[in-house]
């Protein structure tokens, strides 16, 4: 980061930037702009296209609309079906008719349910000719013709995008539905009604498609499609799914559909058709009702238009970069003269900078400005190099005896401060020696005093004793804890007569038997316990002085946990010792106090501690050759790590015979 800050601020660099600033950013922003612009262009003349697109299309439609109704009017005025009515061959006439016209069906309709259903029909009973897009159910179209229920029916192929339904085929059909006014030989007015089904109709489709797309109408690679929907799913369409299979059955997406259907919005945009991205145009299709019931959709490939803005974007980005290319040696060349013996100066500071006063500037050609300057300044890096010397000179004799005076002062503290700790701890254990005696004859004389009456007290009372059953279990607690803390004193000051005979004991043993010993504390704390006891060496000491130390440690881990918490005792073996780890999930303790908590006397717990029980841990560890550690976080818990030298196997039947 600092050399590419220092490569940013050389003259250089700087040069170069004034240089090229305009080429190399005012300009590539200019063709950016220039870029998108025209690129936005491009977008709305492809979306003006479209547009011209769906109105061939809608108009075309309309068109085909507008023509049944005339046609199925024309027949209904027409001679050769009244005459056909009266000699009773109706049938036989509108049969030839539907043929010749390409209707699917073409019937006579007399004013009831029928008409009351359909608005086309209603019309044609009123005397007015009607004709528009009608949804057919699979009822109706059966009650025309089973073959329009099989020509209706479209398989639902799963679409992603689409808006989700439980329906697995299209039963309705889309039909071209127009009827016009009949006058019955008995004088009655009928409604003639004929209808071409749009489901499948591929012919109508690709008419279309042909109409809106003619040849030479598309770039090179893009193609044009045209669909029909009934609501969101393609009844004919001429999109493929496949090379030789048309996507009838897929769905627009839901966003589409939303716009158009529900909202009754034109869609002029890019969208995912079945399988690629198309300009696309989607306009609602209402029925005799005036509820949108379809879609009708036409578009064309993007692909062509999208490598032709992308080539043209590379085309001119190329021409850029080989216009920059060309001209920045030119201005290298130019620049050169002027930012080389920069540098060359820049680069003698540097070093003088960095202690090397020899440094000076390289002897330039010419004669100019730069370079006299450059001569002047060796001059002064010459004068400032004698001065540089002196001082150094000046300074290594100082620092030499400045160096000798630390050393002395030094040593001297270090001589004190040892000196004071093994005073103050001389002074300590010497007063504990000297108060240990008498404290053990003052106090224990009165507790012996205070046990036996207590003991006599139980006697007399007998029965009644049971009364006062608590308080008399806390006296015993107490004489208990005063005996403690009397041990712990004469324990301090005298380990070696408290340190019990040398065994060869299973650490792992001594832990499980302590977790019985404190098992009412962990319970009445509301703690749990986690045990990981994987030792499997032995060690060399007192099993009593090692169940001291794990007590100790788990009594104090249970009193830094005062409102519950975990307890995590661990044991392991690591490069030949027994590690032995006490972790809790208490309050912690402070950086300041952890320092000192293993010093005799130090307690934080005020009156209800010696302040020995650390240090008497530390001294039964020390002297097996252990060592005793601690690790705390305010706020998260503490962990204390005992090692223990564990006993070698050659040494394990040697250890059993001493200690038998």
């Amino acid at each position: 980061m600092s050399r590419l800050l220092t490569i940013m601020r050389s003259v250089r660099v700087r040069l170069l930037v004034i240089a090229l600033l305009p080429m190399l950013v005012l300009l590539p922003v200019l063709l950016g702009g220039t870029i998108w612009r025209w690129s936005g262009k491009v977008d709305a003349l492809l979306v003006n296209k479209v547009t011209g697109d769906l109105t061939i299309a809608d108009q075309y439609l309309a068109k085909l609309i507008e023509s049944s109704g005339e046609q199925i009017d024309a027949i209904a005025r027409s001679l050769e079906l009244r005459l056909a009515l009266e000699v009773d061959a109706g049938a036989d006439f509108l049969a030839g008719e539907e043929e010749r016209l390409g209707l699917d069906f073409l019937r006579i309709v007399s004013d009831g349910p029928e008409a009351e259903k359909w608005p086309v029909i209603s019309s044609a009973l009123a005397g007015r000719w009607q004709s528009a897009i009608d949804i057919f159910v699979r009822d109706d179209l059966a009650s025309l013709s089973p073959d329009l229920v099989a020509r209706a029916e479209i398989p639902l192929v799963p679409t992603q995008g689409a808006v989700p339904t439980e329906r697995t085929v299209e039963t309705r059909g889309m039909v071209i539905h127009s009827a016009a006014s009949v006058i019955m030989p008995d004088g009655t007015r009928a409604a003639l009604v004929g209808g071409v089904l749009l489901n499948r109709n591929l012919d109508f489709i690709d008419t279309i498609n042909d109409l809106v797309y003619r040849e030479q109408s598309l770039p090179e690679g893009s193609q044009g499609t045209a669909t029909l929907f009934l609501e969101d799913v393609r009844v004919s369409t001429n999109v493929r799914l496949f090379e030789n299979v048309r996507a009838l059955g897929t769905r627009v997406s839901a966003e589409v559909r939303a716009q158009v259907l529900q909202e009754g919005e034109i869609w002029l945009d890019r969208a995912f058709v079945v399988n690629d991205w198309y300009i696309s145009a989607y306009e609602p299709i209402i029925d005799s009702f005036g509820a949108p019931v379809g879609m009708l959709y036409v578009g064309f490939l993007e692909t062509p238009f999208s490598a032709a803005k992308r080539n043209s974007v590379i085309t001119l980005t190329v021409a850029f970069l080989l216009i920059a290319l060309a001209s920045v040696p030119v201005f290298l060349r130019w620049a050169g003269h002027i930012f080389r013996p920069l540098e060359g100066m820049m680069r003698t500071i540097r070093r003088v900078e960095s202690g090397d006063m020899t440094a000076r500037n390289m002897l330039f050609e010419d004669d100019g400005e730069i370079t006299q300057v450059a001569r002047h300044f060796d001059s002064l890096l010459g004068l400032l190099e004698e001065r540089d010397r002196e001082l150094r000179e000046w300074g290594e004799a100082l620092e030499h005896r400045v160096e000798e005076r630390t050393s002395e002062l030094q040593a001297a503290k270090q001589r004190l401060e040892k000196t004071t700790e093994r005073l103050i701890i001389s002074e300590k254990l010497a007063a504990v020696g000297e108060i240990t005696a008498s404290v053990a004859h003052e106090i224990n004389n009165p507790v012996a005093v205070i046990q036996g009456n207590l003991d006599l007290a139980r006697s007399n009372l007998g029965e009644a004793m049971q009364h006062a059953q608590e308080e008399f279990r806390l006296i015993d607690d107490q004489v208990y804890r005063i005996s403690v803390i009397v041990s712990k004193l004469l324990q301090f000051a005298r380990p070696e007569e408290y340190s019990g005979a040398d065994n060869h004991i299973d650490p792992t043993e001594v832990a499980r038997d302590c977790l019985v010993l404190t098992h009412h504390q962990i319970e009445i704390a509301e703690i749990s316990c986690e045990v990981n006891l994987n030792s499997r060496a032995k060690i060399h000491m007192s099993r009593t002085e090692l169940q001291q130390v794990f007590v100790n440690l788990i009594l104090n881990a249970i009193q830094a946990m005062p409102e519950g918490g975990d307890l995590r005792i661990e044991s392991h073996d690591d490069a030949g010792e027994v590690v032995l780890i006490v972790e809790d999930t208490g309050v912690g303790i402070a950086p300041d106090i952890l320092s000192r908590i293993f010093d005799p006397f130090f307690t934080t717990k005020q009156a209800q501690g010696t302040g020995l029980g650390l240090s008497i841990s530390q001294q039964i560890v020390s002297r097996v050759g252990g060592h005793i550690s601690a690790t705390s976080t305010i706020g998260k818990g503490s962990s204390f790590r005992v090692g223990l030298p564990a006993v070698k196997k050659s040494q394990e039947p040697e250890l059993d015979k001493l200690s038998q």
